[in-house]
C-alpha cells in the first residue's frame, strides 16, 4: 500500500471535480453579471460591487468609478450590487432612499425610469443567451456538427415499439407535433416520458405514418456508468452519421436553433417536475453539475465548452422565471408597476421575496438530494 495515496487523492479530487466546475460556471456567471453591469453603466447607475461567487473575497480591487470587483470563495453564482439597493438580491434600501440627495438619486438604481430598470434586469439572462449562441456558432463554424438520423435498425420483441407497429427502416420525424431531426432529439424526448402515451410519426415508403406508443420505464447505465431511469420504446437506431459543415450565417442560424431547443427541453423538464418522477430525478444541483463537468472534461475540452453553452442557456432561462429573488421576479414586479402606475407596496414585495426564497430553497434541497443519491451517499 502506498502511504502517499491519500495525499494524491486529496490533490486529485479538486483537480478532477472543482476545476472543471469552476471552468464551466465562472464564465457563465461572469457574462450574466456583465450584462447587468454594462446596461447599468450605460444608464448612469452607480455599481458598488461586481462579485463572481459568494462569501469572503479571494481577491478584490476597486476601479476608477468606485466599483469593487471581487472573486469570492464559493463559485455558485455571483451578483452585481447597485447603489440604492439593500443587498445583492436588489431589494430597495427604503431607509437610505428617504435621505438621498438629488445627486445621489440620479445614480441610484431604484430611482431610474421603469424601462431602464427592466432593461438592466433583463440584460443578465439576455447575456447568457448571447454567450451560448456565440459558443455554439463558433463551434459549428470551426468543427461542423455530426447528425445521426432517427432511423430504426431493430425492433426489440416484447417492447412497446413492437406492439405499436414500428418497422425496421422507419425514420422518426415527429413526436407529439415536435420535429425530430436526430437520434438525440428522439431519445431525449422519449426518455422524459415513461408511461405517457405518445404519437410518433415515421416516414415509411415515402408516406408519413402516425404510431401510438407508450414508453416503458427502464433502468440503464449512461456512458459514465451512472444508473438512470428513463423511458424507452425498445428500438435500436441505425442511421448513418452525417457530418454537416456550416458557413458563418449558417452556423449562426443553427446556433440559434440549438439554443431554442435547449430552452424547449429546459422548459419541458421544469413544467414536468410535479408530474414526472423521471423529470424530478434529472434535476441537478451544484454537486451534480460539478460531477457532470468532471465527466465531460474527461472526454475533451470541446465537450466542456459545449456544456458551458448548455448551462448558460439554462441559467438565463431560470433567471427569467417569475420568482421573486430572480431576475424574472423583478420583471414581474415591474410589470405590476407599469399596470398600477406605482411600485407594489413594501409589504407585498417583502412577502413575494419570502415566497421566492422558500421556492428556491425547496428546489435547491431537492436538487442536492438528487446529487447525494447519485453520489451514492444515500
Amino acid at each position: 500500500m502506498n502511504i502517499f495515496s491519500p495525499f494524491y487523492d486529496l490533490i486529485a479530487w479538486p483537480v478532477q471535480y472543482i476545476l472543471p466546475f469552476v471552468a464551466v460556471i465562472a464564465p457563465v456567471v461572469f457574462f450574466h453579471e456583465l450584462g447587468h453591469f454594462a446596461i447599468a453603466r450605460l444608464f448612469g447607475v452607480r455599481v458598488e460591487t461586481f462579485s463572481i461567487g459568494f462569501g469572503p473575497a479571494i481577491v478584490s480591487w476597486m476601479d476608477r468609478k468606485g466599483t469593487r470587483w471581487k472573486i469570492s470563495w464559493f463559485p455558485l453564482g455571483g451578483y452585481v450590487k447597485f447603489f440604492g439597493d439593500l443587498d445583492a438580491a436588489s431589494t430597495p434600501d427604503r431607509d437610505a432612499a428617504a435621505t438621498m440627495t438629488a445627486a445621489e438619486r440620479a445614480v441610484a438604481f431604484p430611482f431610474k425610469p421603469l424601462y431602464q430598470r427592466a432593461l438592466i434586469v433583463a440584460a443578465g439572462p439576455i447575456a447568457n443567451f448571447v454567450l451560448a449562441i456565440a459558443i455554439l456558432a463558433t463551434f459549428l463554424l470551426v468543427f461542423g456538427d455530426t447528425n445521426i438520423p432517427a432511423r430504426i435498425a431493430k425492433v426489440m420483441p416484447g417492447m412497446p415499439a413492437q406492439a405499436a407497429g414500428f418497422h425496421v427502416d422507419d425514420l422518426v420525424v415527429d413526436i407529439d407535433g415536435r420535429a425530430i431531426a436526430s437520434f438525440g432529439d428522439m431519445t431525449t424526448y422519449i426518455g422524459m416520458r415513461p408511461g405517457e402515451p405518445l404519437v410518433v410519426t415515421v416516414v415509411r415508403g415515402g408516406a408519413r405514418v402516425p404510431l401510438h406508443v407508450t414508453p416503458k420505464l427502464v433502468t440503464i447505465k449512461d456512458p459514465f456508468g451512472e444508473i438512470e431511469k428513463v423511458g424507452q420504446l425498445g428500438v435500436e437506431l441505425g442511421g448513418r452519421a452525417q457530418v454537416v459543415k456550416y458557413g458563418p450565417l449558417g452556423a449562426l442560424q443553427e446556433a440559434c436553433h440549438m439554443t431554442w431547443q435547449i430552452v424547449q427541453a429546459s422548459l419541458d423538464m421544469r413544467t414536468r417536475l410535479f408530474s414526472s418522477s423521471a423529470a424530478v430525478g434529472q434535476l441537478h444541483g451544484p454537486l451534480g453539475i460539478a460531477k457532470i463537468s468532471a465527466q465531460v472534461a474527461q472526454i475533451n475540452l470541446l465537450s466542456l465548452i459545449k456544456l458551458a453553452a448548455f448551462i448558460s442557456v439554462s441559467i438565463g432561462l431560470v433567471n427569467l422565471f417569475p420568482i421573486p429573488l430572480l431576475d424574472g421576479g423583478h420583471l414581474l414586479y415591474y410589470g405590476f408597476e407599469a399596470v398600477l402606475g406605482r411600485p407594489l407596496g413594501a409589504r407585498a414585495q417583502d412577502v413575494g421575496f419570502r415566497l421566492g426564497l422558500a421556492v428556491m430553497l425547496g428546489l435547491m434541497l431537492l436538487a442536492t438530494w438528487n446529487d447525494l443519491v447519485r453520489l451514492k451517499l444515500f
